[in-house]
């Protein structure tokens, strides 16, 4: 598999033929899309930053939902969370998380998670080999937090998403806070990701990657 990261929390994952784009975002956050073509494009929640879907090209099926799907041979569920609520008491919003199962490799991008998952949510889940998960905070987890719901999933490899760079727009904490809860004291970015079952670590890895723009 390979995973590309193009900044705030949209990735592009390949693998078996089929490319899958999360959270599309508009250039209002900060960044801006390479060009770029999917088959599956997914959105966590309703919001600038992961609605952006006008920028991804190619004939694509979009999954906005909680529920189990199956497509190009990919099995797909979207299991429902939720972010924090707005000011003035606003009702919470739904998150979806989305669980990806290839034949050797799944993979897990949280979205806008804001809360601890609990532990049905957890037990629901099945063996995650790779987590995308938010560190910044803002409206999503926190470093603390991160680190909590990685002890909970006991992943193989952790890719932080949805914290502070250069082009981010939207004031989030800097990666080094969470780097610095999870015990990392040197890391190298990459610039790109490409992974197989066989080279899965035996204890959780952080790998983070430079984003690409357009």
């Amino acid at each position: 598999m390979d995973i590309d990261w193009f900044g705030h929390s949209c990735f592009r994952l390949r693998e078996q033929g089929v490319t899958i784009v999360t959270d599309p975002y508009d250039k209002s956050i900060g960044y801006s899309i390479p060009r770029v073509r999917a088959d599956i494009v997914t959105v966590s929640h309703d919001s600038p930053g992961h609605t952006g879907v006008s920028a991804i090209k190619g004939e694509f099926k979009v999954l906005n939902r909680p529920g189990e799907y199956e497509v190009k041979g990919v099995f797909i569920t979207g299991v429902q969370t939720w972010r924090k609520a707005g000011a003035q008491g606003e009702p919470k919003e739904e998150n979806v998380v989305y669980v990806f199962e290839f034949n050797d490799l799944t993979v897990c991008h949280l979205g806008d998670l804001s809360q601890v998952l609990t532990q049905a949510q957890v037990e629901a889940l099945p063996n995650i080999d790779v987590l995308i998960v938010p560190v910044g905070a803002g409206t999503a987890l926190n470093a603390a937090e991160a680190a909590e719901v990685i002890s909970l999933v006991e992943p193989s490899i952790v890719i932080p998403m949805h914290y502070q760079t250069p082009l981010e727009v939207v004031h989030l904490d800097p990666l080094s806070k969470f780097l610095k809860e999870m015990g990392v004291t040197e890391h190298a970015p990459q610039d790109s990701l490409r992974v197989t079952h066989a080279d899965l670590p035996r204890e959780a890895q952080v790998v983070v990657l430079d984003y690409k723009q357009g």
